[in-house]
């Protein structure tokens, strides 16, 4: 059937015809991308290199959930990630307390235009937000993010 197709479309068709299981069409795709044309020409596909990036990512989340669960250096790992959140966290401050500071002392003898003062006071309302937020989580463990602070951090 595939050997008397005479138009590429009708070929494809005739192969997708007798491929109808999922391993039989893996195995096809793997086998066909194998040759560097075509994986050239997937490539090209905005839709098929996108749903092989999805499956990348998918096989890569599921992987570090089962390390996760299942190495023994997985609590040492948590461990290290957890830090490093961590010091993220801190190297955050940091760099807001310097910035600022850096900042507000340029503000002296300045007159702010009314769209400037309000875009300014919009953006100091947004971090004492974050920094409400944030306070709440280092208190009581709670991360979740309602809807009125996410409006906020929208700047609605």
């Amino acid at each position: 059937m595939v050997t008397e197709a005479q138009k590429p479309e009708h070929r494809v068709e005739a192969v997708q015809s007798v491929v109808k299981d999922d391993v039989t069409a893996a195995k096809l795709a793997s086998d066909v991308l194998r040759r560097p044309e075509v994986t050239a020409r997937v490539a090209a596909d905005p839709t098929a290199r996108h749903a092989v990036n999805r499956a990348q990512a998918e096989r890569s989340r599921q992987a570090a959930e089962a390390f996760r669960r299942e190495s023994p250096v997985a609590p040492a790992v948590r461990h290290t990630e957890r830090t490093e959140e961590f010091v993220d966290l801190l190297g955050a401050f940091h760099r807001f307390v310097g910035e600022a500071s850096k900042a507000v002392p340029t503000m002296r003898d300045r007159s702010w235009s009314g769209d400037e003062r309000e875009v300014l006071l919009s953006n100091i309302g947004r971090a004492r937000a974050v920094l409400d937020w944030m306070e709440t989580a280092v208190s009581t463990g709670r991360v979740d993010m309602d809807e009125e602070l996410a409006r906020v951090l929208r700047g609605e």
